[in-house]
């Protein structure tokens, strides 16, 4: 670990005051963010891996409002002792992590201040789709801290039932256009028979080498959890989500029609994007954005031989069965080969790689209808096989270099081996720096040579339009007033995205105020370091070196990752110690 976790009296005796000094301060914040990360341990009831990662413990946090409350009251008492630390004193290591704490903080602040936790769901994320295992456990340790979490779904889920009840008296809830047949990824948990539930998958899947006694106990405790508290649970909040919340959530779509709308509007693009732009700012550089892709997209139909309209291009791209998987495997296959023809080239573009694996796997059934393309973890990188015609074959490298390689499962692994990193930035996320990336590494395909014809390259110019558009959409929904009818006609005329596909974002970007905009700007604020970098550095620039800086950073606000890059630039180009990159 870097010196900040030396004892303090060993270091000053032999330094110089300024050195001495900053070994204080580091020492200070070292000590402030590990407190904030051993209460985050036990204010949610996670544990600690072997790998340094986290998962859940034997119990599901607290969402009572008093909880969330005690949290940013929390979040406060930190960022007061932050403030209290001279910052001009830290290393530039340091600097870095009292940012990205101070961000972290004023996040938790500020969404206590809207009473986030009383909308607690949306057309795209919600509570309940992730509390299952997808997998089995390699310990009965595991298998008991399951159970356990089973156990506690009636009291986790009468909790959230109760803040999005209170969001609904005051008219802060998702809009009512977004959550039609969302029902249906509830319903999917209630069963008769507890081996039909998706939390049974685990149990299918424990290991031989288990004694017959623990696995005969572990499969009985799981069937009873299942029975008695799993089902019942799910089914009473179906009900209410049926009965009670959906026929009284809001007709309205713009966040800024909420109460302080336009405050919690403003929050929401700090959070999401890390920048102090207003929406009338981030809405002109989406049109921007949108003219100059369109005019590439001129380009690339031309190399295609297409003599007709860009309209009736993107209409052949839809419609054509030449583009149409016959299988979900075939799908799953393209995908699968693009990565690996990624995995062949890595070592060209990054000094870092990862030990950690991850797999390629369809989304979970029971969400897919509703779910995005895809989405990047770090254990998995899923697909969506629902409705292989939405799911154009020309679009699925692009999307398997966002999500999977070097997108975000790549990106994953690389910050959960930054041993030197302190252990709350290791899995932290900031959505500009983290959407960012992916979209980043859509547009490096091209230079990897991972699209092969016209088409492929069309299929990136026509994802990196549907984030541009998003810049437009979002601010036009929540700030501006766009109908529905108006943002799915926009994405819809200027992307290749299908008619589903373009039905289920702009439901996102309703339900989702300011997510949408993460990608784009982020992306934007990595192509203009790099290019900056490579200008200034000249014969120097090694991109190997470059990709590896940003990505060791784990996830930092953008601000942070342009003093870094600048940094960079100022020490003539350097990767991370121990990297060979001769």
């Amino acid at each position: 670990m870097r010196s900040a976790f030396i004892p303090a009296a060993v270091l000053v005796a032999t330094l110089t005051a300024p050195a001495a000094a900053q070994v204080s301060a580091d020492t200070a914040l070292s000590a402030l963010t590990e407190q904030w990360y051993e209460q985050r341990l036990v204010d949610y009831g996670q544990v600690v891996e072997a790998d340094g990662s986290t998962s859940q413990g034997d119990r599901l946090p607290s969402a009572t409002p008093e909880a969330n409350r005690q949290r940013a009251q929390f979040a406060q008492v930190m960022l007061d002792k932050l403030r209290a630390i001279d910052a001009a004193q830290l290393s530039a290591g340091a600097k870095i992590d009292a940012e990205v704490f101070r961000t972290l903080l004023q996040t938790e602040i500020g969404d206590a201040r809207f009473r986030e936790w009383e909308m607690p769901f949306d057309s795209d994320n919600n509570f309940w789709s992730y509390l299952a295992a997808r997998h089995g456990f390699t310990t009965v340790g595991g298998y008991e801290r399951y159970i356990g979490r089973m156990r506690d779904l009636p009291r986790y889920f009468a909790e959230q039932e109760s803040n999005a009840r209170a969001g609904l008296a005051r008219g802060f809830s998702v809009p009512r256009v977004t959550l039609e047949g969302r029902d249906a990824s509830l319903a999917a948990y209630v069963v008769d028979d507890p081996e039909m539930s998706p939390f049974w998958g685990a149990f299918e899947q424990i290991p031989e080498r288990f004694s017959p006694e623990d696995r005969e106990r572990l499969l009985r405790e799981g069937r009873a959890a299942i029975e008695a508290a799993v089902t019942p649970a799910y089914a009473k909040f179906l009900r209410f989500f049926r009965e009670e919340y959906l026929p009284q959530t809001r007709t309205t779509l713009g966040a800024e029609q909420m109460p302080d709308g336009a405050a919690y509007y403003q929050q929401q693009i700090r959070e999401y994007t890390t920048l102090d732009l207003t929406a009338e700012q981030i809405h002109r550089i989406g049109l921007d954005e949108v003219a100059r892709i369109t005019a590439e997209m001129e380009q690339v139909k031309a190399e295609a031989g297409f003599a007709g309209a860009l309209t009736e291009f993107i209409g052949f791209l839809r419609n054509d069965p030449q583009f149409v998987a016959k299988t979900p495997d075939e799908l799953m296959g393209v995908s699968a080969y693009v990565a690996k023809r990624v995995d062949g080239k890595i070592a060209d573009y990054f000094g870092f790689l990862p030990r950690h694996r991850f797999t390629i796997r369809p989304v979970d059934p029971a969400i897919a209808p509703f779910y995005t393309a895809g989405r990047g973890g770090r254990d998995a990188c899923q697909m969506n096989t629902y409705d292989l015609p939405s799911r154009p074959l020309y679009n699925i490298p692009a999307l398997t270099m966002h999500e999977c390689i070097p997108g975000h499962s790549f990106q994953a692994g690389v910050a959960l081996e930054q041993e030197e990193a302190p252990r709350f930035r290791r899995e932290t996320y900031f959505s500009g720096f983290g959407e960012g990336w992916g979209l980043y590494t859509e547009y490096f395909g091209n230079e990897m040579g991972i699209y092969r014809t016209p088409y492929e390259r069309f299929g990136q110019l026509s994802y990196e339009m549907w984030r541009a558009v998003r810049l437009v959409i979002d601010t036009g929904i929540h700030h501006y007033g766009w109908s529905r009818e108006k943002a799915v006609e926009y994405l819809a005329n200027r992307t290749a995205l299908s008619e589903h596909e373009v039905n289920t974002e702009v439901d996102r970007y309703i339900s989702w105020p300011g997510q949408a905009l993460a990608y784009k700007l982020g992306e934007m604020t990595i192509r203009r370091v790099r290019a900056k970098a490579e200008k200034e550095l000249g014969s120097k620039f090694d991109i190997r070196k470059f990709h590896d800086v940003v990505l060791s950073l784990g996830s930092v606000p953008l601000p942070v990752l342009e003093e870094r890059i600048d940094a960079f630039i100022a020490d003539g180009g350097q990767g991370l110690p121990g990297v060979k990159y001769d």
